[in-house]
Order: structure tokens, then C-alpha cells, then sequence
């Protein structure tokens, strides 16, 4: 059976077919529901009601995701940022390091240059140093020097009467330093050992240059070798005081004085005693210059007052006294 639609036109039996009516007025003139009708406006509005549920759940669903969106950006932007605070604190860290380390080096470049220059400088001292002692030791009589490329500084030994050298020959190792280091005597002791030489003598530029134990113990053996401590100043005077010595190594070899160890230990209290008098005497030296300075000042004073002495003085004028005479008819 085919449907009816509710704006479907019928005969309308209330009036016989006069006039027309829809289906919907009919039924309500009849109080009858169109139940069709009804059924469709409720479908029609159940889905206009779940439409709406529907487009407010979405609506919020979406409101819900753009906030959640926008905490998670926030939260990314803000860790983002800190990553890059961090990242800059680090590379302006890096690049403070960087900088820093480039001035060390440059600072260090320098440094080495000034270093350079110094050990250059002391090079051409040093070498300096020993030109002027070997043109010293040349003018000593009997005594000859010779320069070695290695194993010490300088070969010396007395001569004979043709001019031959004579043993011992001894390794002399010239310093000018702010002190001697026991390196140096190391040093002294291997070169005096390759050269197969018993005695080694270090030679200082000035007293200070010798340290306490160097000046209380000038004359020693060490490992076997004999070492002098000496300066420029005091090496003439103590080869005089060992030339003996090496005399009579010459003649009973170079084991003398380990035989007689109380010989070598009367030369080295020697030496000390011959400091201490050079001393006191520098002491009566400066003492002598001290009065000489005064006598002149003195003899200078005594001529001055002596000279004024002689200069011949002028007499007084005689003063008048009104007041001594008598006054007449008192």
C-alpha cells in the first residue's frame, strides 16, 4: 500500500469535495494524531539533539586540545628555551676558556722569548767567563790550561821545565751561576771520571755563588775523585797550598792521600783556616782604609786651626769711661 504524505490532498467528507483539505488538517478535525508525523518530528528532533550534543562534545573536545596544546608548547618553549640558555651559558663559558687559553699561550710565547733571550745572554756570559779564566790561568807561572770540547770546562796542569804538562791532569769546571747545585758536582765527578783524572775542581765566580756546605768542606773526595771548591779569586792561593800534594801523587800514585786520610783532613781544615784569616784580613784591610779616611780628616782640621792660629789678631780699642773722672768742686 502505497504511503501517504501529510500534504497530500483528499476529499475532504465533511464537505463533500467543496473546498480542499490537507491530509494534517483533516486528522486534526478529527482529533486524531498523525502518529507519522509526530514519529518524524521526533526523529527529526532526536537528531537535531544529538547533533548538537554532538557538535558541543566536539567543540569541547577541541577547547580541550587547544589548551592541552597550548600547556605542551608552553612547556616545550620554555625547556627549548632553557636548553638554549644553557646551550649560550656554555659557549660563552667555551669562549671565555677559548680566550683565556689564547692569552696563556701568547703570555707563554713571550715568556719562552724572554727566556731565550736570558739563556742567550747568560751563554755569552758564561762563554765570556771562561775566555777570561783561561786568559787568567795562562799568565800563571808553571801552569798550563787547556779547552775541552766535553767532559768539563778546562784541562789544568803544572808543566816541567820543557813546558811538558805534568799529572795529575784535573778536570776544571768554570761556573757563574747564582749557586752551585750538587747537579754540578755530579757533573764534575763524571767528567773527572771519563778524563781519568783523581782531582776536579768547580770554580765559582764569587764567594756568595758557594753554598754553606761548599765553604766548610772545600777539600773532600767523593766517589772516589778528589773536588776542590774554590773562586777565581781563591784558586791561585789553593793550588800553591795542594801543589805539594799533587806532587806526591805524582810520585806514589793517585791513591796517596785515601792512605792517609789525616793529611786530608789537615788540608781541609787548611783551607778553612785560610778563609778566615783572608776574612780578617779584608776585615784589617777595611779597619786600615777606615783610619787613613780619619787621619786625613783629622790632619785636615789640625792644618785649619793651625792656620787660623798664625793669622795675626787685631787689638781692641780702648772704651771710654766719662764716669771715672772726678768731678771738681764735689
Amino acid at each position: 500500500m502505497p504511503s501517504s504524505s501529510p500534504t497530500e490532498k483528499i476529499e475532504c467528507p465533511l464537505c463533500a469535495g467543496r473546498g480542499e483539505l490537507t491530509r494534517a488538517a483533516i486528522l486534526d478535525r478529527l482529533g486524531v494524531k498523525d502518529f507519522t508525523r509526530v514519529a518524524q518530528l521526533s526523529a527529526e528532533e532526536a537528531f537535531r539533539l544529538c547533533q548538537s550534543k554532538h557538535a558541543r562534545e566536539h567543540q569541547t573536545a577541541w577547547s580541550r586540545f587547544e589548551v592541552e596544546l597550548a600547556k605542551r608548547t608552553a612547556e616545550i618553549r620554555e625547556r627549548h628555551g632553557e636548553e638554549l640558555r644553557m646551550t649560550k651559558s656554555e659557549r660563552d663559558d667555551l669562549t671565555r676558556r677559548v680566550e683565556a687559553s689564547l692569552r696563556e699561550v701568547g703570555e707563554l710565547r713571550e715568556y719562552n722569548q724572554q727566556l731565550e733571550a736570558e739563556m742567550a745572554k747568560v751563554a755569552r756570559v758564561g762563554r765570556k767567563e771562561e775566555l777570561d779564566f783561561s786568559e787568567e790561568v795562562q799568565t800563571w807561572a808553571g801552569v798550563c790550561i787547556e779547552r775541552v770540547t766535553r767532559n768539563g770546562d778546562f784541562i789544568l796542569s803544572y808543566r816541567d821545565p820543557s813546558g811538558a804538562p805534568l799529572e795529575p791532569r784535573i778536570v776544571v769546571d768554570n761556573k757563574d751561576k747564582a749557586t752551585i747545585t750538587e747537579g754540578d758536582i755530579r757533573k764534575l765527578i763524571r767528567d773527572a771520571k771519563e778524563r781519568r783524572s783523581a782531582v776536579g775542581i768547580i770554580v765559582a765566580r764569587e764567594e756568595s755563588q758557594l753554598r754553606q756546605h761548599d765553604r766548610e768542606r772545600r777539600w773532600g773526595q767523593e766517589d772516589s775523585i778528589w773536588i776542590l771548591r774554590t773562586t777565581r779569586h781563591w784558586l791561585p792561593r789553593d793550588l800553591e797550598v795542594l801543589k805539594p800534594l799533587f806532587e806526591r801523587m805524582r810520585t806514589e800514585g793517585a791513591d796517596f792521600l785515601q792512605k792517609n786520610s789525616a793529611l786530608a783532613e789537615e788540608v781541609r781544615r787548611t783551607f778553612v783556616d785560610l778563609d778566615e784569616v783572608e776574612k780578617e784580613l779584608k776585615k784589617a784591610a777595611k779597619a786600615i782604609d777606615t783610619v787613613s779616611d780619619l787621619t786625613a780628616k783629622y790632619r785636615g782640621r789640625l792644618q785649619t786651626l793651625s792656620d787660623n792660629a798664625a793669622s795675626p789678631r787685631i787689638a781692641p780699642k780702648p772704651e771710654r769711661d766719662g764716669g771715672s773722672r772726678e768731678t771738681v768742686g764735689a
